[in-house]
This record gives C-alpha cells, structure tokens and sequence, in this order.
C-alpha cells in the first residue's frame, strides 16, 4: 500500500507543517492554537501549543534553513516563531488586512514570505534589519475592535523607515519581538517595534486568495482566487532580491505576468514544477490545470475527471502530480512523453473484490455513468479511503540529501488524521519519477 502511516492527531485539522528534519509536525486543529508534536520513543508526544491568534489559524509553513514557522489566522495577523532555548517566540507582521489571512507559504530563500487574503490582496513580507522602531496609534488612527488600520497609504510600508516618524508615532525601541500595551482615558494605545515589512500587491484580485506559491526564482509569485483566475506576479524587492540574469527581475514589485481565464468556478492549491516549468492548479469544477511558457504566451491543458473536485496538488516530478481534496483519496496525474496530462489513478487504490471482478460490461458501463466504480458500487470503493473526509493540505517529504527529490509527502485533513504516502514502493509510477 502507498500509505505507509497514518496518525489520528484531532477531530479536524485546517493545515500542517513539518521541521526540517521531520521529526515534528505543526498543525491547527480547527482553532486558534498551533499544536507541535515530537517522535519520541516511536509516539507522538504534544510538546508546544502556540497561543497567540483569536481566531482559526488557516496557514502554516516551517521554513527549512532558518526553522522558523509563520503562521496566518482568520483574525488577520500573522506572527513568525523562532525557537529559544525551549521554547518558540512569536514576532508580530502586521499585514493591514481588513478581512481573514487564508494562506501563507516562505519563498524559496526564506528572506520573504507570501500571504493571500479574503481582502482581494497579496501580502509581501520581508525581514529588515534597519526596521526597529517603536510604532504606536491612538484610538483615532486605528479601529481597535475591528483591528483595520484608516491613514495607512496603500503603498507604503507599515514601520519603515521611509515613513515619517510624527505620522504614526515611531521612535527607537529595543527587541523586534516585545509588545507593550497602555490606555490613557478612553484612548488605546500600542507600541511594538517590528523588523518584518509588509508590501501589498492590490487591486489585481476581484475575490479571495486562495492560495499562493512561489517559483523557484524566489521572485515570480502565482496565485488562484474564487474569481475563478489564476494570476503570476513579479514581488522583485530592490535590497532584498538580486537580480536575475533571466530577466525575471526586471519586473517592477507587484506588476502582473500573467492572467489565466480557464476556469468558470472558484480556483484553488497550485504548485510550480520542481524546476519551474510547469505550473499546476485545480478548479472547483473538477478540473486541474497544467501551464507551460508562463507568459505573454502561455500554453495550457484542461484536464477534467469525474470524482469529486481537489483543494491542492504537489508536484513529485516534472511528469507526475498529486491531487488531494474532497475525494479523500489522493489522485495521480502524470504526463506522457509528448508532455500531454491525464489522470491515472487513485493512490490508495485497492484491487477488486471476486465478485465485482466477474462483473457484466453492461453494469460496468452503468456504474460510470452514474459515477461508481467498475469494480461495483461506490460502497465498495469508500473502504479504499484511508482518509474519512476532505483533505485539506498536502505537504512534500523531501529527501534530505537531495532538496528536490520528493519521494514521500503527508495529507491532512477534516477528519483529524494526518498520513505519510511512500511513492517508491508504487512499481508503475517509478517511470515517473
């Protein structure tokens, strides 16, 4: 069997991440905490919750270089933890959203990370070193109870340098990761000084950011939004990226590359090829979508398949993808050697039971017209499913010797389990990978 583990950790789990060096798993159980589990003795132990968010954490990632783990919440926030000693220490980014923060992935150098948001907008955040002020607001200029920032530009960055210190109350202050709090009269005021700077990319989006994922160049940033489009962009940041001698930098910050209309119905996960060829996202409509030469002149495939649609893919390979969503069940995609995609199978397909085996053509060719399966009736293909209801995430196992090669990846889901897939013990997917 493909799944070689599998781990009931909650009743519902909204996403996950694993350390480095995969002996621990960060993962929300559907509230605002992130719990963090260790391999101790060969059980999973609870050794961290991190507290910080007031309502549902939608996104984790664990960077791999710098072990560090930013995490997004519906309440609009974000925070990077860095470990200390013991115990995981949060940094505040205040990314000016005046609606939930749904995904959040770190850019292949780890120097920026990427949020999508239900406001229409696209967070860049970046670490800055010289960015150590404190910044305080009164009641005026901020909206305490619905946490929404009102005399911020558009364009400028919250806490940088180039702003003016008299407008919003900066001065020098000490650690990046200290808060304080004060009230004077009916005025609330707050002072934290903040070495992450947040950039929008705005008014390119006409829904929700589903999800964002980053190209291999650490510059190209794709996203899918619920307006049923797919959209690249440039976040080309002057003194934190350099510049590339394929001229993917020559690109302005937030200047759009490319548009794709493919899709009629929200669209959701994405992921770039391993060597950024090839770009994969999945519709609502029961449809993934593979993108070559993303650009002016892009080439695209429309792959549509009868079971129920996927919320995220993972590219093993440039030849074969993995689709996970409300089927339950891991789908595989792989393309030929002309470059043409179809689906293949289910990963934890099962062989057929004697009596559907000696089954008639004509109750075979009835099932697939009413979506069962050829082997008999849908009851027989949902004891297939190692997991029980939609899963939500799909994160790639890479090999520690080689970052590029991923062999193994996990899924997570509503249903609280948490499952590793081993793709080298799959004899007729091995040409694929």
């Amino acid at each position: 069997m493909a799944a070689v583990s599998v781990h009931q950790f909650a009743q519902c789990i909204t996403c996950h991440a694993w350390s480095p060096d995969h002996s621990m798993i960060a993962f929300c159980p559907n509230n605002n905490e992130v719990h963090i589990y260790k391999l101790l003795e060969g059980k999973w132990e609870k050794i961290h919750v991190l507290q910080k968010h007031d309502q549902i954490v939608s996104g984790i990632d664990w960077s791999i270089s710098s072990n560090q783990i930013v995490t997004v919440s519906h309440d609009r926030n974000s925070y990077v933890w860095s470990q200390e000693a013991s115990e995981w220490v949060p940094t505040l980014v205040i990314l000016r959203l005046n609606r939930a923060a749904l995904c959040v992935q770190w850019s292949p150098k780890e120097n920026k990370f990427a949020v999508g948001s239900g406001a229409k907008t696209v967070c860049i955040c970046y670490y800055e070193q010289e960015n150590n002020w404190l910044f305080w607001l009164p009641s005026v200029a901020m909206d305490f109870e619905n946490r929404s920032e009102v005399r911020q530009d558009e364009d400028e960055k919250v806490g940088s340098s180039n702003s003016n210190p008299g407008d919003f109350g900066l001065g020098p202050w000490g650690r990046g990761d200290e808060v304080m709090l004060g009230k004077k009269g009916n005025s609330l005021t707050t002072g934290f000084s903040r070495r992450w700077v947040s950039k929008l990319i705005r008014k390119r989006h006409d829904s929700s950011v589903t999800s964002v994922a980053w190209h291999p160049n650490n510059i190209l940033l794709a996203t899918t939004s619920t307006d049923g489009k797919c959209r690249v962009f440039s976040t080309f940041i002057k003194g934190v990226d350099t510049k590339n001698p394929a001229g993917s930098s020559d690109s302005k910050f937030g200047e759009q590359i490319m548009q794709l209309d493919l899709s009629f119905s929200w669209t959701f996960g994405m992921k770039w090829s391993p060597t950024g060829n090839t770009l994969a996202y999945v519709g609502h409509n029961s449809m993934i979508y593979f993108v070559d030469d993303v650009g002016p002149s892009p080439s695209a495939q429309s792959v549509s398949f009868r079971d129920l649609p996927l919320r995220d893919v993972l590219f093993v390979s440039e030849r074969m993808v993995i689709g996970v969503g409300f089927d339950c069940n891991p789908m595989v995609f792989t393309a030929d050697e002309r470059g043409l995609w179809s689906f293949l199978r289910f990963l934890d397909e099962r062989k057929p039971s004697s009596g559907a085996k000696y089954g008639s053509q004509f109750s075979e060719t009835f099932g697939k017209l009413y979506g069962q399966s050829k082997y008999g009736s849908n009851d027989i293909n949902e004891t297939s499913k190692r997991h029980e209801n939609c899963i939500t995430s799909i994160v790639p196992l890479k090999n520690e010797e080689d970052n590029t090669t991923v062999t193994s990846f996990s899924t997570a889901g509503l249903d609280g389990k948490v499952i590793i897939w081993e793709l080298q013990k799959q004899h007729d997917l091995l040409e694929y990978l």
